[in-house]
């Protein structure tokens, strides 16, 4: 067990999401602009135009990303998005299927489904029958895989052991 406590409220995950997000993204697009949002409270498609991004998939539909995260390269004219969806409690097929569903429609670049608890049931489809196509994502030219780890509370990022798959 990676925490020896819990957070009360999900709620309380998404700061601390938030900072580590910021921090990998600002590390791996050093010349671009770095957004990153607790999104949780609001349609993406609101929090998207407050950034003067249109995504039409994303209009009129209910995705909430609990963080979301934007790139922007002004060189290229160009934006990226990464999700985090945030737990408390030990993960199901059914959160990751949330998940897998909001990136079949709006495609982000990458997305992390995080735990501050356990893998709980997806421990045994990812780890023992080792079904990683399970995260599989993308527009069909290239595949993308939603990332899952346990969320480190005492260093406020994912524990990268529990990785799947690993970065």
């Amino acid at each position: 067990m990676v925490n020896n406590h819990n957070v009360k409220k999900e709620e309380e995950l998404y700061e601390p999401m938030r900072l580590w997000l910021h921090e990998y993204l600002t590390s791996k697009y050093k010349t671009s602009e770095i957004i990153t949002v607790d999104a949780h409270s609001e349609r993406l498609d609101k929090v998207l135009n407050k950034y003067d991004i249109v995504n039409d998939t994303a209009t009129g539909v209910d995705i909430q990303i609990d963080v979301l995260g934007i790139v922007k390269n002004k060189k290229n004219n160009s934006v990226k998005l990464f999700f985090i969806e945030a737990k408390k409690t030990s993960l199901t097929l059914r959160d990751l299927g949330q998940l897998w569903a909001y990136c079949r429609l709006i495609d982000p670049d990458e997305a992390f489904l995080l735990t501050s608890a356990d893998l709980g049931s997806l421990n045994k489809l990812l780890n023992t029958f080792k079904r990683e196509d399970l995260l599989d994502f993308g527009d069909g030219k290239r595949i993308k895989k939603m990332k899952v780890a346990v969320w480190n509370l005492s260093t406020s990022s994912p524990e990268m052991t529990t990785m799947i798959p690993k970065m």
